[in-house]
């Protein structure tokens, strides 16, 4: 049961939007940018990026519902992102993403942990300033995400198919347009 009384119905991060669309319109526009809108990085990357985050953090929604859009991006490929939040060094996915997911992570424990020595690897196989910086402000991101939903005890339903259906859809449309659902129009 919710912290405070959130719109029922509404699964994770939705309900308490929701409830403050005055704060709901920034946050998903952060998504758009970070983890739908064109960039070099491909979106399944960033999808996992978060996923991977949110895993380590242990959010329930936001590891499901982002590994389902990562999944849509990749043919449904439910395997990399178990594999990606199980031991991301053997999963079956770039060196370059592996380089970011281990920025990602000193991320999530503490920004500070972050070396010159993890930059350069990154680089070395072939990120770009703006994918690090993604990458960082994606991870960082993501731990406010979680911990707003968690904070607030939102409704996490344990049915994984709910989930995979709202991750096509957001790979699809993205984050703004997927809020309209539950936000009103201006």
């Amino acid at each position: 049961m919710p912290h405070i009384k959130l719109p029922e119905g509404l699964q994770g991060i939705r309900g308490p939007m929701a409830f403050r669309p005055q704060t709901a319109k920034p946050l998903n526009e952060l998504a758009e940018a970070l983890l739908h809108a064109p960039n070099s990085l491909p979106q399944a990357d960033r999808e996992l990026i978060a996923t991977y985050v949110s895993s380590l953090n242990d959010c329930y929604f936001c590891q499901t519902v982002h590994g389902s859009i990562a999944a849509a991006c990749m043919n449904d490929d439910q395997g990399i992102v178990r594999q990606v939040k199980l031991d991301f060094t053997r999963a079956d996915i770039s060196k370059k993403l592996k380089a970011l997911l281990v920025i990602a992570g000193k991320v999530q424990k503490d920004g500070k942990l972050v070396t010159a020595e993890d930059i350069a690897a990154a680089r070395e196989h072939g990120a770009t300033d703006v994918e690090i910086h993604d990458a960082v402000l994606i991870a960082a991101a993501f731990c406010m995400f979680n911990r707003y939903v968690d904070g607030l005890d939102t409704w996490q339903p344990k049915d994984e198919e709910l989930y995979r259906e709202r991750g096509k859809k957001t790979a699809r449309e993205g984050y703004v347009t997927m809020s309209r659902e539950y936000l009103p129009v201006d």
